[in-house]
């Protein structure tokens, strides 16, 4: 964060400083994010008054097929199994969208911005509590790669909060970058290096080849915007599910009352709402390159309306299903069931020019693939896709495809107001991004707290029908009202990691309390 206020205070843009704030996490924060992953941007230009979002996820190696992920048996692998080691290596997508928004936004010369990370890569950084928490309990996993255990694992022992480490090969890496661009990855030894590194991966080799390097690229993408009290909340679509997902829940909540936040009945209509719109996630939602998706009719306000309608009972739904929005043209799937463990960083960023940036990266789970390259991880998105092709004999729009992008929960978020942005959010937390979003937006909207509440706010999460309650927050109260609602509720950890900007007659930052990030503007 200093990295890229410091990029602020010398008029550089918005998207200047992203590119120095994602350098050194790719550093200092290596489970949750880097070079070797990808990411979702959601840009505000003051300028135009547009809105534009770039889509840099992975995409799946041509040589993959739809039984990537499942056994000689057609049965799908264990999470793990397909996660450790190179078969989970999607195309990484970060470098070339830091390249694209450079070239868009950019205001500051474009070798400059690498300069904190390599100048903290060659001088060393103190490994934090989070990052050393993290190597000590996923110690057998990192271990299985020499080039992994020997970063993480010094002389066989793990690192420890406080230890200074140094990392001359990512500082060579962003040397070659800096001066030669994001081809300088895609292509030449350091791509060579990475197929080389996923190919020959013991135990668990990939597919990634030179080509599928050579031919990535960013897609920009249309917002999706949904309406919500007198806001229009605006985010990325597919590949992601963030913006319909967090969209459709405040789409169905446009009709109720939910001003009383410790109210039983505030959270029945929340969850509901949310489990609703997740069994249309599973149904509908994937990389729209590749398969039919009815986008527009998911957040029309008609079907919301009917969507809406089924919360008007006083107990929770007995069950929930996918409706039947509007289509372009016909196409029924089978329901997705994939896992997506929570890793990821959020980055919210607004300048002097007021433009406005909303970016979540990610490598997907906690240190990717396990694959350390070239002194950056790996990731493992590739298991975002379905293990599963088909359900109840119909094919599953989540599927693993050659070239395809997983489906993701990532949702960075732009609210607007009267056509200018006035709340910039996002999180970290797997599929429960999508619920830690929404909920945030309604606590800054709906009960006025301001952004640092918002954030640091107590989680009920519902995705599935269990009601993910966080433990020693205030509103554990909830457990038995909730219960006798019809509820099964879990008492439980809900690490997020919102950060947000509200955007007034002053800039109001706010970092989630349950992470280690901050907030610091002028």
């Amino acid at each position: 964060v200093e990295a890229g206020a410091d990029v602020l205070a010398n008029g550089g843009t918005a998207a200047d400083a992203m590119i120095a704030v994602q350098t050194v996490l790719g550093l200092v924060e290596p489970q949750s994010s880097g070079l070797g992953g990808g990411a979702f941007l959601v840009w505000y230009d003051a300028e135009t008054g547009t809105m534009t979002t770039l889509d840099g996820r992975e995409t799946a190696p041509l040589a993959a097929s739809p039984t990537l992920f499942q056994d000689e048996n057609g049965e799908p692998l264990g999470f793990f199994d397909a996660v450790v080691g190179g078969l989970s290596v999607g195309t990484p997508g970060t470098p070339k969208l830091m390249e694209e928004a450079h070239r868009r936004w950019g205001r500051t010369n474009w070798a400059g911005l690498f300069d904190p990370a390599i100048t903290l890569a060659e001088n060393g950084f103190a490994v934090s509590p989070r990052m050393a928490d993290s190597i000590a309990g996923d110690a057998d996993r990192l271990q299985r790669f020499p080039a992994t255990a020997e970063y993480f694992f010094p002389g066989g022992t793990a690192l420890s909060a406080g230890d200074m480490v140094q990392n001359a090969d990512y500082a060579d890496t962003l040397r070659q970058i800096a001066a030669r661009g994001a081809d300088a990855f895609y292509t030449g030894p350091i791509a060579e290096d990475i197929v080389t590194t996923v190919r020959t991966a013991p135990g668990n080799p990939g597919v990634l080849s030179a080509l599928d390097l050579a031919l990535y690229d960013v897609a920009a993408r249309d917002p999706v915007c949904v309406e919500y009290r007198v806001y229009d909340v605006c985010g990325m679509g597919p590949p992601s599910s963030g913006a319909l997902t967090v969209g459709q829940i405040l789409g169905m909540l446009n009709a109720y009352d939910i001003s009383d936040p410790n109210a039983a009945d505030t959270w029945r209509l929340i969850g509901d709402a949310s489990r609703l719109a997740f069994a249309d996630r599973g149904r509908y939602m994937a990389d729209s390159d590749f398969v039919p998706m009815p986008t527009k009719g998911l957040v029309d306000p008609a079907y919301l309306a009917t969507r809406a309608a089924l919360l008007a009972g006083d107990d929770a739904l007995p069950e929930v299903a996918a409706g039947t929005p509007e289509w372009d043209h016909a196409m029924i799937w089978g329901d997705d069931a994939s896992i997506e463990f929570p890793s990821t960083s959020h980055i919210s960023i607004v300048d002097s020019y007021g433009n406005a940036l909303s970016m979540t990266t990610t490598i997907e789970n906690g240190f990717g693939s396990r694959l350390f390259v070239r002194g950056f991880l790996l990731n493992n998105e590739l298991t975002d896709f379905s293990f599963a092709t088909h359900a109840d004999g119909y094919p599953i729009a989540n599927r693993v495809e050659p070239g395809k992008r997983p489906r993701s929960s990532m949702a960075p978020t732009i609210v607007m107001k009267d056509g200018a942005p006035v709340l910039v959010i996002g999180s970290p937390g797997g599929s429960r991004i999508i619920g830690y979003v929404a909920q945030a937006i309604i606590a800054h909207i709906d009960w006025g707290m301001d952004v640092q509440q918002a954030v640091a706010d107590a989680h009920l999460v519902n995705r599935f029908g269990t009601y993910d309650v966080e433990a020693g927050i205030d509103r554990v109260t909830l457990e038995a009202p909730l219960t006798d609602l019809g509820y099964k509720v879990n008492v439980t950890d809900l690490n997020s990691g919102l950060h947000a900007i509200a955007i007034g007659d002053k800039l109001t930052g706010g970092a989630d309390p349950r992470r280690e990030g901050v907030a610091i503007g002028e």
